[in-house]
């Protein structure tokens, strides 16, 4: 296509927007004026059917050369480029008029020349295509738009943008296809004609809209993978290829874990890429999750969902679709959860199916354990087997590592019949460190001074910066 179909600057957000209300397009630009459809005009490839009043030496099937030409008997070479039927049968008169009396021209379409046009903008496939122009109809802008892979999901539908030439000179006109698809106007999927270049520019797509545009019959198939990034509050953050409907992730607290996938015809959402990248870890700000989105002309857009929304009042819309390239950012809180949002985080979709925890000291199956998110810490010791006969089974410590990289000790008392509570018996993190101590009746056997237990050097690390829980006193 060249040069003159590029259309307005696309409406770009720029990243240091974080504004976590829903998002509307900039007003749009005054519609370039729309034009009739026209009748078919002749160029090279047309064959037609010339028949000459009782003269049938003069008639038979022609074609249009690529000159725009026909070559005619007697009268040699008519040009016919860019005329409709009813003009070309006048200059083919006109011709033989000059050897015969009242020639009586009739000229039919044999068969349609191919159509070449161009797409460019936010649509899959840009470049040039040649539509089939067999049968009764014409090719329709739709049918060019699936060809080409399907509009982005930045497509700006209510100014699509066409030039046409006519009688040798550029022309534009504007389509509105958001009203095709919103309300089935027809009169909106306009016949495409030869040399046709077509420019979809970009906006940000309303929330609320972007659900219609991805069901559209010009939108792409969602059974191909994309490639996409994760980063942020998630458990595995990095690039990855999101198929069609994926699936819970399995084990997301283990590194290097597989998170699983499955082909189907789901358009792949932002809970789609938390998943698959090991889900939101406990500090996770899903009421301003970001995603980040490169436009055909090269600019950014970035807008804000609320996941929170999504889980609180089912407002599905704010679980966006992506598309290839996007980035999705997960940010940290700023303020601790609280243990209501924490509990409903973790039976969300998009949270690990386990977390990985490690129970030590004086309990039956002492080391890694896996557990399922919001898992109380009661829960954890007897995931670990319980206390076993030298346990100190009143007090237990319990070590987090926090997101900012620093270290938390708390010394909480046992008392297996109290719910979840985050004083008491508060739920468990991913990596956190439940440690169980001797009692003193041990202690006594150990002879006090002597540290047999294996983990003594793991505690001495952990409690190089500051003094340990008397735990092992």
């Amino acid at each position: 296509m060249s040069g003159s179909t590029a259309g307005p600057t696309p409406t770009t957000v720029p990243l240091s927007q974080t504004s976590s209300q829903p998002y509307r397009p900039s007003p749009p630009a005054a519609p370039l004026p729309q034009q009739p459809e026209r009748p078919y005009t002749l160029g090279a490839g047309d064959r037609v059917q010339l028949s000459l009043f009782q003269l049938p030496q003069y008639s038979g099937e022609f074609e249009v050369q690529v000159d725009g030409t026909l070559t005619l008997p007697v009268v040699g070479d008519v040009n016919v480029l860019g005329l409709t039927l009813d003009s070309a049968r006048e200059r083919i008169t006109a011709r033989y008029n000059q050897y015969l009396r009242r020639p009586g021209v009739t000229l039919n379409l044999l068969s349609r020349r191919p159509l070449v046009v161009g797409v460019a903008g936010e649509i899959n496939r840009p470049g040039s295509y040649t539509l089939s122009n067999e049968g009764t109809t014409f090719p329709k802008l739709t049918q060019l738009l699936t060809q080409a892979g399907g509009i982005t999901r930045s497509a700006n539908l209510r100014e699509v943008q066409v030039q046409r030439l006519r009688n040798g000179q550029p022309q534009m006109f504007s389509v509105n296809l958001w009203d095709l698809v919103s309300s089935g106007n027809v009169n909106q999927d306009i016949t495409l004609r030869d040399g046709d270049s077509i420019f979809i520019p970009s906006t940000l797509v309303p929330l609320e809209e972007a659900q219609l545009l991805a069901e559209a019959g010009i939108a792409p198939s969602t059974s191909s993978p994309i490639n996409i990034a994760v980063i942020g509050e998630v458990f595995r953050p990095g690039p990855y290829t999101l198929q069609g409907g994926v699936t819970r992730t399995g084990d997301a607290g283990i590194p290097g874990g597989e998170g699983g996938s499955r082909a189907g015809g789901t358009a792949q959402k932002i809970t789609d890429a938390i998943q698959i990248a090991g889900g939101i870890k406990p500090m996770a700000n899903i009421r301003q999750v970001q995603v980040r989105r490169l436009t055909r002309s090269g600019g950014e857009q970035t807008f804000n969902v609320d996941l929170w929304s999504l889980l609180e009042v089912g407002a599905t819309q704010q679980n966006a679709l992506l598309q290839d390239g996007d980035t999705v950012f997960i940010p940290t809180a700023t303020a601790a959860v609280g243990a209501a949002e924490s509990s409903r985080l973790a039976e969300s979709s998009f949270a690990p199916d386990t977390i990985r925890i490690n129970v030590v000291g004086e309990v039956r199956n002492a080391g890694l354990v896996e557990v399922p998110p919001n898992t109380p810490l009661n829960q954890g010791i007897l995931a670990a087997g319980g206390f076993n006969t030298r346990a100190r089974a009143t007090t237990v410590g319990l070590v987090r590592l926090n997101p900012d990289g620093t270290v938390t000790q708390r010394e909480i008392n046992i008392d297996f019949a109290q719910g979840i509570s985050d004083a008491d018996n508060p739920a468990l993190q991913n990596n956190d460190i439940i440690v169980v101590g001797r009692s003193g009746l041990a202690a006594f056997s150990d002879n006090l001074g002597s540290v047999a237990n294996p983990l003594a050097n793991f505690l001495n690390i952990l409690s190089a910066p500051f003094r340990f829980l008397n735990l092992f006193d």
